[in-house]
């Protein structure tokens, strides 16, 4: 099919004397002709990485090139380094399959060349037809598996790993690394188009540098799925590779992106066989969630290094009230103007209570820490002294930090 695809956009480029290249109606490239003379950026990098940026994309649709029945002559955008182009629909029976697209340079595409490519519709529209049904019900098959390895069935999730093993979407079975990815979204915590276009291209590079047949990939409603798998792709270091290589995917993708105001990965813990995938996947998830609320984390957080947010992430948020924990310091955290003494608490906490440690950490006079905490004490009604208190007070502090009610500069 891609060969009759191919045939079709030479002879119209032909006709027309000038460079063609069609994509798909998710705009990923699917063939284009030989390109001499005029290119422009965006050009040269649908051609080198297969596919369009999320930036041009949302310009494209912009535009209306999703509703278009006839051809569509777009502007120049400088700041995208895009020339005019034409943009030719292609549709079978009224479903939009694609489009082909003409960089319109200073000669200008005429009234005739575009009737030329119009006149060649009938034949691009069914090869196109036929190559996005059998490449989507691929793409739907492996989807399907690949979110069946995520749900609690363990029937499901054997007769998933028996369909991957069959069809050859994986190479073997083995060991297991998830990953997730979640973009922080600036209003109602969903995904505009943008943004899941964006996080797929991410997920599909990372899968193109990892190897296609050792990846699986999902994007769900409010975040993205990568699965390591077959064992050469997995372990601790290859899985912070991947994880390296789609956080920079993820970033140059969402650049630009006002719904997106950063990105985070979770990291799972590896698993003996595709069929533990729902394990990692599960921790993965968990990881990203806590680094959203707390992005000193950074970017990439690992379920293993976690520590305490390990059990807190899986509490019932109706249990993540701080003056459950301690009703003192949820007294504290409702005041502003006790920052400074709750932040001092927590370094103090962190050091296992060591007062040397912690005047240098912060660097303090030991006497104004001493103050501090006997403030704390005063304030909390809480004795420092105790073991009992102290565990309550740390981990009410950490509880604050994932639910936000603490928000420290550090």
């Amino acid at each position: 099919m891609r060969m009759e695809l191919q045939r079709i956009v030479d002879r119209v480029a032909a006709r027309v004397k000038r460079p063609a290249l069609i994509e798909d109606r998710r705009q990923r490239v699917v063939v284009y002709s030989e390109h001499t003379g005029l290119i422009d950026g965006v050009r040269r990098s649908s051609i080198l990485r297969r596919h369009t940026t999320p930036e041009v994309i949302a310009w494209a649709r912009e535009i209306g090139i999703m509703e278009a029945r006839q051809p569509v002559r777009t502007p120049a955008c400088p700041d995208l380094d895009l020339l005019p182009r034409v943009c030719v629909p292609i549709r079978h029976q009224d479903l939009l399959l694609g489009f082909v697209w003409f960089i319109d340079g200073a000669d200008g595409m005429t009234d005739d060349d575009i009737s030329v490519v119009t006149e060649a519709m009938p034949d691009l529209s069914l090869a196109l037809y036929r190559e996005n049904l059998l490449g989507e019900l691929t793409s739907q098959r492996e989807a399907e598996a690949t979110r069946t390895l995520l749900v609690e069935s363990p029937e499901a999730r054997r007769e998933a790993v028996r369909s991957l093993l069959t069809d050859g979407v994986v190479a073997r079975d083995g060991q297991v690394t998830a990953l997730v990815a979640q973009l922080a979204v600036t209003r109602d915590d969903v995904l505009d188009d943008a943004a899941r276009i964006a996080l797929e291209h991410a997920l599909v590079a990372t899968r193109q540098w990892v190897g296609s047949r050792e990846t699986l990939h999902l994007v769900r409603h409010d975040h993205g799925v990568l699965l390591l798998c077959g064992g050469r792709a997995t372990g601790r270091a290859a899985a912070g590779d991947a994880a390296a290589h789609l956080d920079q995917a993820l970033r140059a993708a969402t650049r630009g992106l006002a719904s997106v105001s950063r990105t985070v990965l979770g990291i799972g813990d590896d698993r003996p066989r595709l069929y533990d995938s729902v394990l990692s996947y599960q921790e993965a998830f968990q990881a990203a969630r806590v680094g959203v609320q707390l992005p000193a984390l950074g970017p990439v957080v690992p379920w293993a290094d976690l520590g305490i947010y390990r059990l807190l992430s899986g509490v019932d948020a109706q249990h993540l009230d701080v003056a459950r924990v301690h009703p003192g310091l949820g007294r504290l955290l409702g005041d502003e103007a006790h920052q400074v003494l709750l932040e001092t608490l927590e370094v103090y906490l962190d050091l296992a209570g060591n007062a040397h440690a912690t005047a240098e950490r912060l660097r303090l006079h030991r006497t104004t820490l001493y103050y501090r905490l006997q403030r704390v004490e005063l304030l909390a009604g809480t004795d420092l002294k105790d073991g009992n208190e102290r565990l309550c007070l740390h981990l009410a502090l950490k509880l604050g930090r994932l639910t936000g009610r603490y928000r420290p500069d550090r």
